[in-house]
């Protein structure tokens, strides 16, 4: 059966002792399944009542590479034969084997490599650094800029981010969403703090002639990242020259000279 749930979707095959007449959405019918379980009666009956993966992950938190089993969710691991399993990102780590060292970074002390053509480097603390952080729905990034680094127009696609700045000063800015495609720009000194809400572009530009730090924190344990200028002139394979000259109101040949930058 196939269930698609808020952000959590799965898709098993699981053996039943029985099943009544059922469409295609077994959310709307799960009360009529009997699973074939070895064991965990509570959990079972829990299943019969609903189907909707929600009951484990909360709408506002995603499946994440192998961690810890948070207190409210102690069932990731279901006694039923399960053929096939699909989940978005990645199941839970089994919580006799959790351990100190999956809480836990080391390496924010250190600066980003900023020689590249923006300027700027992105150190991730995300799930795929701290394995603890699954299903916490949160994260960091310190974000290092060389004088007039920029760390490009991008979006999070499942995170809003808040940024404080450590040393130096930014201009920062954001872009509402169509049709108002609205510019919210700011200069930021040490200490000050900006909101960029999720899915928008926003940027940040150093225009010292010193390097600058921020720290950014991400409401999303797996936040994504999507710079703009590389998922439009960099996709691979290129979206068609026409396409992009349409778009953008400008020849082929500048297309291709764009596109040939990455």
């Amino acid at each position: 059966m196939q269930a698609s749930c808020g952000s959590f979707e799965f898709v098993c095959k699981i053996r039943m002792k029985h099943r009544d007449s059922m469409d295609d959405d077994p959310c709307q019918h799960s009360s009529k399944l009997v699973l074939s379980m070895q064991g965990a009666s509570d959990l079972r009956d829990e299943m019969s009542r609903t189907c909707r993966a929600t009951t484990y992950y909360p709408r506002d938190r995603e499946a994440s590479p192998a961690s810890i089993i948070p207190p409210y969710v102690d069932a990731h691991v279901l006694p039923i034969n399960i053929t096939e399993v699909r989940v978005n990102g990645f199941p839970c780590k089994d919580a006799k084997d959790v351990m100190a060292e999956d809480f836990f970074f080391s390496g924010l002390h250190s600066a980003g490599n900023t020689s590249n053509k923006q300027g700027s480097a992105v150190t991730p603390v995300n799930v795929a650094q701290i394995a603890g952080l699954n299903t916490l729905g949160i994260s960091l990034a310190r974000i290092d800029y060389a004088p007039y680094g920029l760390n490009p127009p991008h979006t999070h696609p499942r995170g809003t981010e808040i940024l404080t700045v450590l040393e130096g000063s930014l201009y920062v800015g954001f872009v509402t969403s169509n049709t108002d495609n609205k510019l919210f720009t700011k200069v930021l000194n040490k200490g000050d703090v900006f909101v960029f809400p999720q899915g928008l572009i926003h940027f940040q530009f150093n225009y010292g002639t010193k390097p600058a730090v921020a720290l950014a924190g991400l409401s999303s344990q797996n936040p994504g990242v999507i710079t703009v200028a590389n998922a439009v002139f960099g996709s691979k394979p290129s979206i068609a020259d026409e396409i992009l000259a349409k778009a953008f109101q400008v020849d082929k040949m500048t297309v291709d000279r764009i596109q040939a930058k990455f």
